[in-house]
């Protein structure tokens, strides 16, 4: 008989900014890449049909969202950017087990802030006040997995 393993839950992870997990994220996404195609067709080739190579990779935004607080070193990162100061960072995406054990590790290389969203506000909710932050990087590599 097989051992079950089941499958790691999405809430449990944590971001670290040049080695160091300074803040708790509620919601990270776009660790994805995909690479497009471009068709080919030499002059000789017996088939009507063309081919489809293998072309440039891309990389989607990654977006981090997280409850105000008094840390305000996300608005000051993309401040930075806004005024010219082109600071980039090394990121990582770490997935935890049920333990707290780091399971999977993303690298973010060469991250850098193109938008930053403050909360929305309505003064019949409930609702914790939300900023979100966009980054553009260079490409993502597994460490662990």
């Amino acid at each position: 008989m097989a051992n079950r393993v089941d499958p790691y839950f999405g809430f449990n992870f944590a971001v670290e900014l040049d080695g160091i997990t300074r803040m708790g994220f509620k919601g990270c996404t776009g660790l994805d890449s995909s690479t497009t195609s471009t068709k080919y067709r030499e002059g000789t080739d017996a088939s009507l049909a063309q081919r489809e190579l293998p072309a440039l990779l891309h990389h989607t935004a990654i977006t981090l969202t997280r409850g105000i607080t008094d840390d305000r070193a996300l608005w000051d990162w993309r401040n930075d950017i806004a005024k010219g100061k082109a600071t980039r960072h090394d990121i990582s995406i770490i997935l935890r087990n049920e333990q707290g054990e780091e399971k999977i590790r993303w690298n973010v290389k060469n991250a850098y802030p193109t938008k930053w969203s403050g909360p929305s506000f309505d003064a019949t909710a409930e609702a914790v006040a939300i900023e979100t932050l966009e980054l553009t990087h260079e490409g993502v590599e597994v460490q662990k997995w």
